[in-house]
């Protein structure tokens, strides 16, 4: 797994050997290196693991680990070629994995998880997929070919966490993928002026020809109002998908319904964000404020308090 070296964003982590670990303590270090990465590049990780159980919280940090290590190994690479080689080596790495043949130490924090959870390859190997598409795809043509992009770059996050409580019914995994989708897509709407910095459109060409939108229109420094009445359509699309994912706040295990209510009160917070601009997001990013977010983090944790308390009744 040579060219699944460290991304540019952990170098300020321990080194690893890529060689199976032996010591005693390789499990403990292991996990101990994906809690500094989670902490290093999400803001918000230490707001959610404060809403699970402490049991739950290694494996929060370790699952993150691992996207935002396969999300680095394709932004940090030199060019779309560098990045598949060293997508393709990740994916042997998680085959390893397993396997039961983990090297990389996330890989052995990973297996931990794994053995304990029963989580499959699938949702893992689903996100690899959306990263290598990455290096290849930067438009889409119709609301089809977006959600299939979404269903393997965001609604196996949902899957993988509510596998880490046994959870597989499919009446809730269906309305997580909804409120995951609803999140990745808002996010888009939330960056178009970045994407397209970037060189990638994700409005469907079938909607932008719809509304008469341009992609010349994505480099203005304001957003015409052709471009603003496709962006209302894009996010109330989101909306619908909150909706829809919205029951499982009080479905999922009673763990894992704190976090999941943060996650949605934030997608909807940012969706309101994106109305309260007249849905011109090329004049400034939307952002949640820093009160809102405390106000989200606060239900939350009285949710919390307040399930615990009923259960100790």
């Amino acid at each position: 797994m040579a060219s699944a070296s460290r991304p540019a964003a952990a170098r300020d982590l321990p080194a690893w050997e890529l060689a199976p670990a032996t010591e005693t303590d390789s499990l403990e270090a292991a996990q101990a290196s994906c809690r500094a990465i989670a902490a290093a590049h999400y803001e918000n990780f230490s707001v959610v693991t404060r809403l699970v159980p402490r049991r739950l919280r290694q494996d929060f940090a370790t699952v993150y680990a691992f996207a935002r290590w396969s999300d680095d190994l394709a932004d940090e690479a030199a060019s779309p070629a560098d990045a598949a080689r060293a997508l393709a080596d990740w994916r042997l790495g998680l085959e390893a994995c397993f396997a039961g043949q983990a090297t990389h130490p996330i890989f052995v924090a990973l297996a931990d998880t794994v053995r304990r959870t029963g989580l499959t390859i699938e949702p893992f190997s689903d996100l690899l997929d959306a990263f290598e598409q990455d290096q290849w795809k930067t438009r889409f043509a119709t609301r089809a070919e977006l959600l299939d992009y979404c269903r393997r770059s965001a609604d196996p996050v949902g899957r993988i966490v509510l596998g880490l409580e046994g959870c597989r019914e499919p009446r809730l995994l269906e309305r997580s993928d909804a409120i995951c989708t609803g999140l990745q897509l808002v996010n888009f709407w939330q960056d178009l002026k970045r994407d397209r910095l970037a060189g990638r459109v994700y409005l469907p060409a079938d909607d932008m020809r719809r509304h008469g939108v341009e992609e010349t229109m994505l480099d203005l420094a304001s957003a015409p109002p052709p471009l603003r009445d496709l962006v209302r359509e894009e996010v109330a699309w989101a909306r619908a998908c909150f909706d829809r994912g919205s029951p499982l706040a009080d479905q999922a295990p009673p763990a894992l319904r704190p976090a999941i209510r943060m996650f949605l009160g934030g997608g909807r917070a940012i969706a309101a964000a994106i109305e309260r601009q007249d849905f011109d997001t090329l004049a400034r990013r939307p952002l949640v404020s820093k009160a809102t977010k405390v106000m989200l983090a606060g239900r939350a944790w009285i949710g919390l308090h307040v399930a615990t308390l009923r259960g100790a009744r």
